[in-house]
Parts: structure tokens; sequence; C-alpha cells
């Protein structure tokens, strides 16, 4: 992704904000340990290199990233485990922007943003994906 990708955005009185990515353009943050592969925890980092990958996981990635999106890789692992990490997404040949390494374990996430966000829970096999209407949790106005 290029600063060319993204689009200036105002507020109402005219002012910068922070840009965005042209509609046609998604941002996919990805978990890495049981969503393209095993669930290997950190404190088994040995299971790490030895894991196989999801092919339906690889295919499908790739053929995002080929299609302009952002692909990046948002993982519990912690900053110890970068290296053993990337050797393995390069080993495995997933084409991606960039890692981010610290998300808070346990699940049960709840993100807040000012930009748009698109939660999708993984179950096991990357398919087409369908827009269906569920309850969501937004503040009140």
């Amino acid at each position: 992704m290029t600063d060319k990708t993204l689009q200036e955005t105002f507020d109402e009185q005219g002012h910068h904000i922070s840009p965005v990515l042209p509609s046609e353009i998604i941002n996919y943050l990805i978990d890495i340990d049981g969503t393209i592969c095993d669930d290997v925890p950190n404190e088994e980092p040995e299971r790490m290199v030895t894991a196989e990958p999801y092919p339906d996981a690889l295919e499908t990635l790739n053929r995002w990233y080929e299609q302009g999106h952002i692909i990046t890789f948002f993982t519990s692992r912690t900053e110890d485990l970068r290296e053993i990490t990337e050797v393995w997404l390069k080993k495995h040949n997933f084409k991606y922007h960039g890692i981010l390494l610290g998300k808070p374990r346990g699940g049960n996430y709840h993100w807040i943003d000012n930009h748009i966000v698109r939660g999708t829970r993984f179950k096991g096999k990357f398919t087409e994906m369908e827009t269906v209407m569920k309850e969501i949790l937004v503040f009140k106005e």
C-alpha cells in the first residue's frame, strides 16, 4: 500500500482527518493461530515452525492480496516470536503487507474505532463470504 492509495478526508469544519482507503480496497486484519494454521500457543513456539498452513487460507489470502486488498496479520504472538513468524509466513508463501504482534489474548474482542469496522468469525474454513444482518452494539446517540 502506498500513501497514494489513501484518500484525503475532512471533517465538517474542513479540517484534515485520517485518510481512508477507497471503498473497493479492504484492510484485512487476520489472526494467525487457529485461523491460517493450527492453534499454537506462545508457550510452545517450537510447534510454530512445523505448523502446516490451511490450504484454503493460503489460497484466499493470496488472492485478496493480488486483488489489491491490504493483508495484515494481527496476532497474540509476542514480539520475541516475530522472526519465527516471518520465516514461517515466507516459507509457506503467504503474501502480506504487515504483522502486528501482541494482540491481547483470550478472545471476546470488542473493537472501537472511528472508522468502519467489520468482523468475521473464522469457523474452520475460508469460503466465499456473504452478507447477513446481525445485531451489533452501538453507542447511544
